[in-house]
């Protein structure tokens, strides 16, 4: 789409977006460090501001979401198509018919289930960016020219001042995942040094890739009319695979336009897949806070998503995809609509970062933006400034230029503005008040504990259960339960010798003893037999009338889609108390077999 209007500046404008993204995300990571919460731009809005203002950028963060699940998924059956020589693929009907197929079936298996992607999700992407350093690599051994770099190339007039600031906004689809990646903030390990490495180190990689693609695909294919444009508008890479046909052994040639294709449908579903987990977290964050019907704001305790959130964006996206087949230039204007939604998100991102260094300079602000200058007694980054003020620049551009952007836009934040007034309505809730979420209320009457039941387990998790619950117990003047169960398998009978594990029960419950004896706590030890652990557990709270059952959780359960492994999971839906549960990292097994 650049290169049809910027011609041979294509590879300079992608280079000047990248930088400029490079930019934007310094606020970001600094605003994610500072807020490690799910919502992204819309939560730094939202605290910075209001939640009116709030709400509007993550209404434009929605298009930009729908917009790349929609445009991933109309390239998929042209990649695919092209590594499996299936020319049908490549064109309506069946173009769209597997777009909207690989919409619902992601959808649906986000639904049904939490699958564990973590493996595939690295693996993807690094496939990718092997075949595009091979692209890279041969393109500019075989293909790459100064002359076709430049051919056709006239600033003024090919390109004209118009056809380059149109292509300026387009470019800011070549780079998404700013957004992504901030919606992930609430699970970062260490929010000041993980997610500003996670922005930086991927925008560098891709701008370095981005421009050294275009260079060889302009080479490839130069202007003025150039085919990437046209014939290879959905599927450029595959272009540029292609045209190493007649400079590489055939079987080579074949080779890689069957690893760019494959790996390309690869990486568009993995852009759908991240696209729409990023939709339902934007959409969780902002029916938590009222912004959006609570029911928005509840997950599914199995899948651990918004059902409603994925069902919105699925059908929204494949209305989007169908929508496409009776207009001409959909690639165009779903990007310019794109643009349109992502500078608006850019630009009060970057607003809040100043507005929140003047109104909250005390903020704990793990990562800091650099180049600062006073004003008014507080501390100014120049990043955003300037980067605000360019991406409020583009965004003008945009309007100016692309009739998406100038109509679309402007209606989707106008239907925006009814949902979120009918909402507010609805709740009796002011359009501006901040509604706190239930994670973020302060409970005034803290609950006091008498007796406290902590289940025994060998290893560290157990100790450290153990220790919790005596800890908690000096603090509150309880007694504690300390449980072992010895789970007796089926084929057994209960009261068969099981003298090793009997030995290893006194064991854990003499530590505890000592540990409470230690804190001054009384620790009462019971050894249980029985068949399930869950139910044993669940039993004894009651006869002991505990008011507290500690557990912790290990992190094996939370690489699969049950999330709690079937005894927390059984004790959480029928303790007749409070449950504690502390979920432990990986670092620290992983810590306690290297110690073994």
């Amino acid at each position: 789409m650049i290169a049809l209007h910027a011609l041979g500046f294509t590879p300079l404008v992608l280079l000047g977006a990248g930088l400029l993204f490079l930019l934007v995300a310094l606020s970001y990571a600094e605003a994610t460090s500072a807020l490690p919460e799910t919502g992204g731009a819309a939560t730094f809005v939202r605290r910075s501001m209001n939640d009116f203002a709030g709400f509007m950028t993550g209404w434009a963060l929605f298009l930009d979401y729908l917009i790349v699940i929609a445009l991933s998924a109309l390239f998929v059956p042209h990649y695919l198509g092209a590594a499996f020589q299936v020319d049908a693929l490549e064109h309506h009907p069946w173009d769209v018919v597997v777009a909207i197929c690989a919409i619902l079936a992601i959808a649906g298996v986000r639904l049904l289930r939490r699958p564990s992607l973590y493996a595939v999700g690295f693996a993807v992407p690094v496939l990718d960016l092997i075949v595009q350093l091979l692209l890279v690599v041969c393109g500019f051994i075989f293909l790459f020219s100064p002359d076709a770099l430049t051919r056709g190339t006239s600033l003024g007039t090919s390109p004209t001042g118009h056809s380059l600031l149109f292509a300026v906004p387009l470019a800011m689809l070549a780079y998404t995942g700013l957004e992504t990646v901030a919606n992930l903030a609430e699970e970062a390990r260490r929010p000041g040094v993980d997610l500003p490495r996670s922005l930086f180190a991927a925008i560098g990689t891709v701008v370095t890739i981005y421009v050294a693609i275009a260079v060889v695909a302009v080479s490839a294919f130069p202007g003025p009319d150039t085919a990437l444009g046209h014939r290879w508008l959905r599927a450029p890479l595959v272009g540029v695979a292609e045209q190493l046909r007649g400079h590489v052994p055939v079987w080579f040639a074949d080779t890689i336009r069957f690893f760019v294709g494959a790996s390309g449908a690869l990486i568009l579903l993995t852009a759908i897949t991240t696209s729409i987990s990023g939709f339902s977290r934007l959409a969780y964050s902002l029916g938590e806070h009222g912004q959006l019907p609570r029911a928005f704001g509840r997950l599914h305790r199995r899948t651990l998503v918004s059902p409603q959130a994925i069902l919105a964006a699925a059908l929204i996206t494949c209305g989007i995809v169908a929508a496409t087949t009776v207009t001409h230039h959909d690639v165009t204007f779903l990007a310019s609509v794109y643009s349109f939604g992502v500078l608006i998100a850019f630009t009060a991102a970057q607003v809040a970062v100043i507005k929140l260094r003047i109104t909250a300079p005390d903020l704990p602000r793990p990562y800091r933006a650099p180049l600062n200058f006073r004003f008014r007694g507080a501390e100014i980054p120049v990043p955003a400034v300037v980067g605000s003020v360019l991406t409020f620049a583009i965004w003008i551009v945009a309007l100016a230029t692309h009739p998406g952007a100038r109509y679309a836009g402007p209606a989707w934040l106008l239907g925006g503005l009814v949902v979120y007034v009918s909402v507010r309505l609805s709740h009796g809730e002011g359009l501006t008040e901040r509604v706190v979420s239930p994670d973020e209320q302060v409970f005034e009457d803290v609950p006091h504990f008498r007796r406290i039941l902590v289940p025994m387990k060998i290893g560290i998790i157990g100790e450290e259960m153990a220790a919790t619950a005596i800890k908690l117990a000096s603090e509150h003047g309880a007694a504690v339960e300390a449980l072992h169960v010895i789970e007796v398998p089926l084929d057994r009978p209960l009261d068969a010798p099981m003298d090793e594990a009997e030995e290893r029960a006194a064991a854990s419950i003499a530590e505890a003893k000592q540990l409470g004896a230690e804190l001054g706590v009384e620790v009462i030890g019971t050894i249980m037999r029985a068949r399930a652990i869950g139910k044993a557990i669940v039993e004894h709270a009651r006869e002991t009338d505990a008011d507290l059952i500690v557990l912790g959780s290990s992190p094996r359960w939370r690489r699969q889609s049950r999330f709690f492994s079937p005894t927390v999971d059984y004790v959480l839906r029928r303790a007749p108390c409070e449950v504690l549960i502390v979920a432990f990292p990986q670092r620290v097994l992983d810590e306690e077999l290297a110690a073994t």
